[in-house]
């Protein structure tokens, strides 16, 4: 058992949570039952670490016997390493050290592609995350990140994915323009989501959701610039009934994806 929280591979493990760190050595955190029994399930290769507390060993017991299944050997720690190493503020006894694994935007292209989510200049982890389970959830076959937008690897963005992030191919650090050129190539129709485009019902209408489709999301707190919509080839804006002021981006998103998803399949 590791007991002490100031041993190197402790150490180690803990400054992942740091972008620079991230970035120097290739690796990233994964906290929590769910997420690394998705890890085990899909992708157990990527695996370089797991640690977890006794109590959680006796608690998640089958995920103990998954790993040691895989080949993932279970280092038991302490609640204090656990904590050490942890990026939440109530951890669940359950940290693993991955492999990061993006998948080269050349290598996605050659794949058939029906739905696709492009982030530019996202900011916000969780929204990022959130976007990743979402597109999961609809079947879509990608999810692209430009070089602006946030660090899909943030431990609060690989939460916020639960487990989404082992199940579908990832992007990272793509030209916007150059990107959305190529998707348009291979006969996808992009769509940018925006306040100043048409209503999504219409757009539907027109049937510009039936066919391969690129979903361009912007930022959080602006949008799309007037270059970015130009990239697109149609604004949509998700219509407000109600009173409500406006819609964050990741519901935004779910919604745009999920009509998509409907459109394709009926």
């Amino acid at each position: 058992m590791i007991d002490n929280p100031r041993s190197p591979r402790v150490r180690a493990a803990a400054k992942l949570a740091k972008k620079n760190q991230r970035a120097e050595t290739g690796l990233f955190l994964l906290e929590g039952p769910q997420a690394v029994a998705e890890a085990l399930r899909f992708h157990p290769e990527l695996i370089r670490d797991l640690f977890m507390t006794t109590a959680a060993i006796d608690r998640h017991s089958t995920l103990a016997r998954t790993a040691a299944a895989a080949g993932v050997e279970v280092e038991a720690v302490s609640e204090a390493v656990l904590d050490a190493i942890a990026d939440t503020v109530t951890p669940q006894g359950v940290v693993a050290v991955c492999a990061q694994f993006p998948l080269a935007l050349d290598e996605l292209l050659q794949r058939e592609l029906r739905l696709v989510a492009v982030l530019d200049e996202v900011r916000d982890p969780g929204n990022a995350g959130t976007i990743i389970r979402v597109a999961d959830a609809t079947g879509a076959d990608a999810v692209i990140l430009t070089g602006t937008s946030v660090d899909v690897f943030n431990p609060k963005a690989v939460r916020a994915t639960t487990g989404s992030l082992f199940h579908l191919p990832v992007v990272v650090g793509v030209p916007l323009e150059s990107t959305l050129s190529r998707l348009r190539e291979r006969g996808m129709r992009v769509l940018a989501a925006d306040v100043s485009g048409d209503d999504l019902l219409a757009v539907r209408s027109d049937g510009h959701l039936d066919g391969p489709t690129a979903w361009l999301f912007g930022n959080e707190a602006r949008g799309l610039t007037p270059e970015q919509l130009e990239l697109a080839d149609r604004a949509v804006i998700v219509p407000i009934y109600g009173h409500a002021e406006s819609l964050n981006l990741a519901t935004a998103a779910a919604v745009c994806l999920y009509e998509s998803a409907f459109a394709l399949r009926a």
